[in-house]
């Protein structure tokens, strides 16, 4: 993690959250690389987070050790608003960094008791609270609905970062509601299609209009 003082550019970019009138002196520029940890399920939240660019998935563990991805993609608002809104001070997901992850760090200690009497902020809170149940009931119903081919293309095209797509795949298993050795039977049937091509890095995608084709209206949020 990158930790800077907070640019003035940025701390306007906070008024959009409807953060006004705080004093901002201990906010910080934050920078996390591809791969590094955001927040740790269960650590103490040391910062509220504003996204200003990246992406970031969401994960959550079971008691056997097992990690869920919950949230494919974090690309904007604000990473911490659950456990804010229930007065929690400890994490209760993972977030990692897929691309190099840019945000506005608030000091939790310092500013959730500020921000929670800002009612234009909790307002602000409650709807994208609102927004993120309504698309995780969303994405649970359209799992069921579709083929674990049409989860897995629409999770490459979600996922590839310069028509490259590099996941762990036991991450992507977990994420479109398969097994491993499922998974790995599908990305070989695409492989011997043409649709994809297998690297040493990865996946690059060969045929995008046909990974777009066999999706469907399938995607994940």
């Amino acid at each position: 993690m990158q930790k800077e003082p907070l640019e003035e550019t940025y701390s306007q970019r906070l008024a959009s959250y409807d953060v006004t009138g705080v004093d901002l002196r201990d906010a910080v520029s934050l920078r996390f690389h591809p791969g590094e940890t955001i927040l740790r399920e269960g650590m103490p939240m040391e910062y509220l987070l504003f996204v200003i660019s990246g992406k970031a998935k969401v994960c959550s563990s079971a008691a056997n050790g097992k990690d869920l991805i919950l949230c494919y993609y974090i690309s904007e608002g604000i990473v911490g608003d659950a456990e804010l809104m229930t007065d929690a001070h400890i994490s209760n997901t993972t977030i990692s960094a897929i691309t190099e992850f840019h945000c506005i760090g608030l000091p939790y200690a310092k500013y959730a008791t500020v921000l929670k009497a800002n009612l234009a902020f909790v307002n602000r809170v409650g709807r994208e609270l609102a927004m993120k149940m309504y698309r995780s009931s969303r994405n649970s119903t359209v799992i069921a609905l579709h083929s674990g081919e049409e989860r897995l293309c629409a999770y490459i095209l979600q996922a590839e970062q310069g028509n490259v797509f590099a996941e762990t795949l036991t991450d992507v298993a977990r994420s479109i509601g398969t097994s491993y050795r499922h998974l790995l039977r599908m990305l070989s049937r695409l492989c011997a299609e043409g649709v994809i091509q297998k690297e040493v890095f990865g996946y690059r995608i060969m045929d995008r209009s046909e990974l777009i084709r066999r999706k469907s209206d399938f995607y994940i949020e």
